[in-house]
Order: C-alpha cells, then sequence, then structure tokens
C-alpha cells in the first residue's frame, strides 16, 4: 500500500493542477510552513479560523509586515483550507 501524499506535497500538487505561477507556489509553501511551525508543527486538519486569526495577528503585531504581506500570507492559508 502506498503511503499518502506528505501535506506540503498534497498542496504543491493542487497548485500545479490550479496552474498557478512557480513563485506563487513557491511563496504558498513558505506561508503554509511559518503558520505550521507558528504553531509548533500542529497539522492544520487540528487548527481552524483561530489559529489563523492568532497567526496574521502576530505577523502584524510581532513582525510589522506590510499589509499587502498579511494579505498573501491570508490567500496561502485559505488556499491550504480551501
Amino acid at each position: 500500500m502506498l503511503d499518502k501524499p506528505r501535506l506540503i506535497d498534497q498542496v504543491r500538487d493542487r497548485i500545479r493542477v490550479k496552474h498557478y505561477s512557480l513563485r506563487t507556489e513557491q511563496a504558498y509553501i513558505q506561508w503554509i510552513k511559518r503558520f505550521i511551525f507558528f504553531h509548533g508543527k500542529r497539522h492544520p486538519k487540528d487548527m481552524a479560523a483561530l489559529e489563523v486569526k492568532a497567526f496574521l495577528s502576530y505577523l502584524a503585531t510581532e513582525k510589522s509586515v506590510s499589509a499587502s504581506t498579511q494579505s498573501q500570507a491570508l490567500s496561502a492559508l485559505l488556499f491550504l483550507y480551501w
């Protein structure tokens, strides 16, 4: 029996099926990894809106990212959970 692909590989495959650009793929993968690491390597299936909000708030308050950067992170997480 074949092992189920890792989450990141599943996301990467779905991005490619949707014909997103390579740069978008790279950015989304990095944001998803940062989100997972921010929450102590918890699997996204065990997290929801509260964790997304906490991550985005952290980016805005602690990391002082721009609105467009925060928007890109949100887009990556929306893609993950879609």
